[in-house]
């Protein structure tokens, strides 16, 4: 298994993670056994980087996630985030919770629900816009010196609330979504106040929630329940101008001679030795595929032509709806 730093000098983890919000939230139906199968058949490859949050469920996806590595927590590098607060009377609805208190108190429950004693890797998962982001990660730092947390990480953040947080504790991470249809880390400064500050960025999405493999060539492949129905780039005319994105990458592929999803994550893992990538899959035949991106090997005039056919304003449509999108920290 190939493995990069998480963070200047971090510890080191497997490239490719997984992903497993998918396991038990906003995809359509999930099965718990199965998930728990692709787990521990990814630590067999020597995936160690497994990405969980407490809002996917809620709650229900660390639970499925400690049951998986209950007797192998030495293979697991585990990542989880607190931070959007959702509301059990109206599952839609979110806000967001910076407040030291509440940063406590979510990793003493999410250690409970994983089943450890430590936390690898704990992300703020939206930044607070009432919270300075110096006290949230203040508080976070308390858990790092209390031996709950290991290391530190943000997710949407900015370049400029990165930096700020950095002054506080050192961050070995920001997650955001990033791929050939997001492309804003590299044009809204976030990729390159990582590199200014030693900071891995793990790109979350990698495939564009699936559009990017080409599988989905209709938005009744979803099932009524999915995320994706309600979601601008896979909604009406925008589904279709991004269709005819996706084949401009499946033929990129085909004379690459890899799946479309590999040429994606390859594309991604190609941008820097600093970026990983979390693909979320339920699949153990996709999480094969996988892990065969790390095999493809880009060159620059390659990789030249994948912009050309895909440059960084390409995709139709918000990556989120309005109300999630104001959560997005810029």
């Amino acid at each position: 298994m190939q493995t990069r730093n998480l963070g200047h000098n971090g510890p080191m983890v497997s490239t490719l993670g997984l992903g497993c919000m998918g396991m038990s939230a906003f995809y359509g139906r999930h099965d718990d056994a199965e998930s728990i199968t692709t787990i521990h058949y990814a630590l067999d490859r020597g995936l160690t980087l497994l990405d969980t949050a407490d809002m996917y469920g809620p709650h229900t996806n660390e639970v499925l996630v400690g049951k998986a590595i209950k007797g192998r927590r030495e293979q697991a590098f585990i990542a989880t985030k607190f931070g959007i607060v959702r509301d059990p009377d109206n599952p839609q609805a979110r806000g967001v919770n910076g407040r030291p208190e509440y940063v406590r108190a979510a990793c003493d429950a999410s250690l409970q629900r994983l089943g450890i004693d430590t936390i690898d890797l704990y992300y703020q998962h939206r930044v607070d816009p009432g919270v300075p982001i110096e006290e949230t990660v203040g508080a976070m730092a308390e858990l790092v010196a209390a031996g709950k947390v290991r290391h530190l990480g943000l997710s949407e953040a900015s370049g400029a609330t990165l930096e700020r947080a950095c002054k506080v504790h050192p961050i070995a991470a920001l997650q955001s979504e990033f791929s050939l249809w997001t492309r804003d880390p590299q044009t809204n400064g976030m990729l390159a106040a990582c590199r200014k500050l030693g900071v891995s960025l793990v790109a979350y999405s990698p495939l564009g929630r699936g559009f990017l493999t080409g599988a989905i060539r209709s938005p009744d492949d979803f099932e009524a329940d999915d995320y994706r129905r309600g979601s601008p780039r896979f909604m009406g005319d925008n589904f279709t101008r991004n269709l005819q994105l996706v084949e401009q990458v499946k033929t990129l592929a085909a004379d690459k001679g890899c799946s479309p999803a590999q040429l994606a994550l390859a594309w991604v893992l190609a941008q820097g030795r600093d970026v990983l990538a979390i693909p979320g899959t339920r699949k153990r035949s996709r999480l094969d595929e996988n892990l065969g991106a790390l095999d493809v090997q880009l060159s620059a005039a390659e990789l030249k032509t994948i912009d050309a056919a895909f440059p960084p304003d390409a995709a139709a449509g918000d990556r989120y709806a309005t109300s999630m999108m104001h959560m997005v920290n810029v």
